[in-house]
């Protein structure tokens, strides 16, 4: 009997599928290594590819590494992608650096890598996210001209464009989005929320600007970034949007909206600019105020006067007002069918 039970735990034990590689995350080291970190009990191959695609018949950088992290080459002028290869089975698991290195940029990040509907992963190098371009060195537009970004959505006002242009669309032959609207009302809504529920009426505010922003998804015409000055507050909202189309969990996408108040430099957001030249622009006026605080301009933790996240306070307005994301995706003209079709160019 000992044996036969022996013998049935060494087949099973044979029989189970092999942990999936998990947990991978990539850090910049320096201008030239990143360091990647993973959890998995086989060895694990790394392999770096030019583009987004998980082959894995390339000779790896790194070999059978059993420790879950390694430093590896990968130059900061060039944006390259990673392919972990499990040992145990085989599996290929695709990744990047979240954040882009820009000397001169903020927030700019890609939103591949979360887990959305049916099991599937979004893309990585498919759309990006970002606050405000106006300092952009030569090396980062190089570094940028290679995503084979097709549409450029700016999120932001006539007043904001009027001082802190995005020259990146010149630059690449990306078509360029806005919606022309002030900045003041949108200042004002929020402002007189008292620090709770600040975002609430700016899914009306903002509708032909995600509508714009969904349409330009939809059309599958190169990559698409969206931004708007800080990148966390209208561009949060789109990225939670996109998210939830996809079926990326609340828990996750909370999580990368939070990732906004490490990855912002908001010293990149605005050129040097005479508040005094511009006595009625309110988005001028926000950052002079702003740089005579003690320590300067500087990103603020984006929670309520109550302590909740302003992103989740959105969710509920959402829920209540729209019965969920895609109850307000539809009064944009994203249908389910237009959904299923995002699912399918964006999940992989």
């Amino acid at each position: 009997m000992r044996l036969k039970t022996a013998l049935a735990l060494v087949l099973l034990a044979g029989s189970a599928p092999a942990l999936a590689i998990d947990n991978v995350t990539v850090s910049r080291v320096d201008a030239d290594h990143v360091k990647v970190s993973w959890k998995d009990s086989d060895p694990v191959d790394i392999i770096v590819t030019d583009t987004p695609v998980a082959a894995g018949a390339a000779v790896p950088v790194v070999k059978a590494n059993r420790k879950g992290e390694a430093v590896v080459a990968l130059p900061s002028t060039k944006r390259q992608f990673l392919v972990l290869r499990d040992g145990g089975d085989a599996s290929l698991t695709l990744t990047a650096e979240r954040e882009l290195p820009l000397a001169k940029g903020s927030n700019f990040r890609d939103l591949g890598g979360y887990k959305g509907a049916g099991g599937k992963t979004v893309r990585w190098g498919k759309v990006f996210r970002s606050g405000a371009l106006p300092l952009l060195t030569e090396d980062d537009y190089a570094l940028l001209g290679g995503l084979q970004i097709g549409t450029i959505v700016d999120l932001r006002s006539l007043e904001e464009r009027e001082v802190a242009g995005t020259l990146l669309d010149d630059r690449t032959g990306a078509l360029f989005v806005s919606n022309d609207y002030s900045l003041k009302p949108l200042m004002a809504n929020m402002g007189s929320m008292k620090g709770e529920y600040v975002y609430t009426g700016m899914e009306k505010l903002l509708a032909p600007q995600y509508r714009s922003l969904f349409k330009r998804l939809l059309a599958d015409d190169g990559a698409v970034m969206y931004h708007c000055s800080a990148g966390q507050d209208r561009t949060g909202i789109a990225s939670a949007l996109i998210l939830s189309a996809l079926g990326v969990d609340r828990e996750t996408i909370l999580a990368d909206y939070h990732l906004s108040t490490q990855l912002r430099r908001p010293q990149n957001e605005m050129p040097p600019l005479d508040p005094a030249n511009y006595p009625t622009n309110p988005i001028v006026q926000y950052y002079a105020a702003a740089a005579k605080k003690p320590g300067g301009v500087k990103a603020e933790p984006l929670y309520s006067a109550s302590g909740k996240s302003h992103l989740a306070q959105f969710f509920e307005v959402i829920d209540r007002d729209y019965g969920g994301v895609e109850g307000y995706l539809a009064t944009l003209g994203v249908t389910a069918v237009d959904v299923a079709r995002l699912r399918s160019l964006y999940l992989e």
